[in-house]
């Protein structure tokens, strides 16, 4: 069975699923390099760890949270890291978004030094379904740990889809980071529209509910874009590294990808700026920087261009 639980990376997306476990009775020996982060996971009820490695003791499982490929590489096989204490039967599930070609190369190394098998399961769905347990999970493994893993999740996701092989979720992941990345930019530019046109940006999603334009990112997302509201549900750091991961795969595939180039700059422009740590939504800043326009939407046709 699946109920005592390491985990490394409590942050933005870790720390309501780590709380969300808990509720549902799993046990959670926790870590995570900011404190702060680690000081809440601990009042929800989550043990501390004075390490990666340090998550292992009495963990049937060891799950990782991450924002890098680095991250990731650092918490299994550094000083202290996870490498160091697990052994079989305990499992590495990373519910991280890094390189597909790290993340298999990391797999055969674990396999080849512990005996212990890697499961790649990244998520989608924001902290919005963290904290509702409501996650879409992308999972490569093989089928025996995927089963042994379904209990775990069952508790954090909506949705699971066994893809293949470790590494095949996160291929999974790359192309709905290119879809998401593209639709980002692509919802940021309609507002624009509407604003420089007249009328109200905010009445859009209304517009077009039922009909081809719909969907969950114009329901969410696009109201925080109208509204200015930045306050960071994912990060465009985060972002801008994915939509990179995924460029990188469309290379090692021979693919032309124009959309997807179209949306990394975009974000990377925002990087450069010294916007990194404001969500996603802030990708409408540079419709406003390029044609040098007030940040705040203009009301009424005397505003249109």
């Amino acid at each position: 069975m699946v109920k005592r639980i390491g985990y490394v990376g409590v942050g933005l997306m870790g720390g309501p699923m780590v709380r969300w476990l808990m509720a549902r009775g799993f046990e959670v020996r926790a870590f995570d390099i900011a404190p702060e982060r680690l000081n809440e996971a601990v009042a929800a009820g989550a043990e501390a760890a004075v390490s990666p490695g340090d998550v292992v003791e009495g963990a049937d499982v060891v799950a990782l949270n991450l924002p890098t490929t680095q991250a990731v590489e650092e918490a299994v096989f550094a000083a202290n890291g996870i490498a160091e204490r697990i052994r079989p039967p305990c499992l590495l599930v990373d519910f991280s978004t890094i390189e597909v070609e790290s993340c298999r190369s990391f797999a055969d190394r674990l396999k080849r030094g512990t005996g212990c098998n890697w499961v790649d399961a990244p998520v989608s769905g924001g902290p919005v379904a963290a904290e509702s347990g409501t996650l879409t999970v992308m999972a490569g493994g093989n089928a025996t740990d995927i089963e042994r893993l379904r209990p775990l999740f069952e508790a954090i996701a909506g949705s699971l889809t066994h893809v293949g092989p470790t590494g095949d979720g996160l291929v999974a992941k790359m192309v709905s980071q290119l879809i998401v990345g593209c639709l980002h930019v692509v919802l940021a530019e309609a507002a624009r529209l509407a604003e420089l046109s007249g009328i109200d940006a905010g009445a859009i999603p209304a517009c077009v509910a039922g009909g081809h334009a719909d969907g969950v990112l114009l329901r969410q997302l696009y109201p925080r874009i109208v509204a200015r509201d930045f306050r960071p549900r994912a990060y465009v750091r985060q972002l801008a590294k994915d939509l990179h991961m995924v460029e990188a795969l469309t290379r090692a595939v021979g693919m032309p990808a124009p959309m997807l180039g179209e949306a990394s700059r975009m974000y990377q422009g925002l990087v450069d700026r010294g916007e990194s740590e404001l969500d996603s939504s802030a990708v409408v800043k540079m419709y406003e920087a390029a044609a040098d326009l007030p940040a705040t939407p203009r009301n009424g046709r005397e505003g249109a261009h």
